[in-house]
């Protein structure tokens, strides 16, 4: 498990596919059981963890890949229900920063990115931070500094028509429904 700077906050990246890595994130962070969401290297890891993707998807994450937007899509199967948290969906982000994109792409082309702080707490702003919150647990903290954003990511859900926003963060809902949604 490490602990990452993302293109928001710090995040604690493990293999996606291993469920007793992802067991042992949602542990660290006395997680309950809501889905962990993914950050992707490229636009073609897309297509390892969502299913069927929509013309909305595709219209939606051409205008706002790479960014801070995490889109649900129908999860593929095999993927570790604690990704899922039984929904059989997951959130994948393609993030707009190349430091990051190539760390994912160097761990496999994915990694988790479930904030890096214990659940019910602010998310971690620094390697600092991290350590604080964690002064066990985590294998190896990458210090990419301090974070300048003051919003996590916009989630939102494309399983639906129309999506539905289930959370606004540094991306707008109006902007995504202004032009990109029909």
């Amino acid at each position: 498990m490490i602990a990452f700077r993302t293109d928001t906050f710090y995040g604690l990246g493990v293999d996606p596919f291993n469920s007793v890595a992802v067991a042992r994130v949602r542990e660290l962070k006395g997680r309950e059981d809501k889905p962990i969401l993914l950050l992707i290297s490229d636009l073609d890891q897309v297509d390892r963890f969502i299913v069927e993707r929509s013309q909305q998807f595709n219209r939606i994450a051409a205008k706002f890949w790479p960014g801070p937007l995490t889109i649900i899509g129908k999860a593929i199967e095999g993927l570790p229900q604690e990704i899922t948290a039984g929904t059989g969906t997951v959130g994948v982000r393609l993030p707009n920063d190349e430091v990051v994109r190539k760390l994912v792409r160097e761990c496999g082309g994915a990694l988790t990115a479930t904030s890096a702080n214990p659940a019910g707490r602010s998310p971690a702003r620094s390697a600092e931070d991290v350590r604080a919150y964690f002064p066990e647990g985590i294998d190896l903290i990458v210090d990419g500094g301090e974070v300048t954003v003051t919003e996590p990511s916009t989630v939102l859900e494309a399983t639906t028509s129309p999506p539905r926003i289930v959370r606004e963060g540094a991306i707008r809902a109006s902007d995504i429904f202004t032009g990109v949604v029909s």
